[in-house]
């Protein structure tokens, strides 16, 4: 599957958003090595801290799936669903991510549309990451 692909299933993630706090809007789509794609959205919570972002919305459903082999994720967000600049993992994202995936190959694309983004892997976001090979 090509990046243009898998931010489009991003965007279309994004849509489902529920943002009724921030009206930030956050869409993800989380690749595994079988070509398999999971989506997630930002869900908010009065409360704020049960709030979950799209990207472990995302890995959650795919591992609650049995998923454990991911190869890229795609992240595309903005304020009511118009982004402007580029959407990176926040900080717990990341340390799912390193508790599922290689650092040196997961890649990381964040995207503004199909044609404008950007590609990291997990190391270069996170580098000097603890994993579970740290224990």
């Amino acid at each position: 599957m090509d990046n243009k692909e898998l931010i489009r299933m991003a965007l279309e993630a994004r849509e489902q958003a529920y943002v009724p706090y921030s009206k930030y809007m956050v869409g993800a789509a989380l690749l595994t090595k079988e070509s398999k794609v999971y989506k997630g959205c930002n869900i908010e919570n009065a409360a704020y801290t049960p709030t979950n972002c799209a990207e472990r919305t995302a890995f959650f459903k795919a591992v609650s799936e049995g998923e454990r082999n991911f190869e890229a994720i795609a992240v595309v967000g903005g304020y009511k669903g118009a982004p402007v600049d580029y959407a990176y993992p926040c900080g717990v994202c990341r340390q799912v991510m390193m508790e599922f995936c290689n650092p040196k190959s997961f890649r990381i694309i964040t995207a503004i549309s199909e044609e404008e983004y950007l590609e990291k892997t997990l190391e270069e976001i996170l580098p000097h990451g603890f994993g579970p090979e740290n224990l």
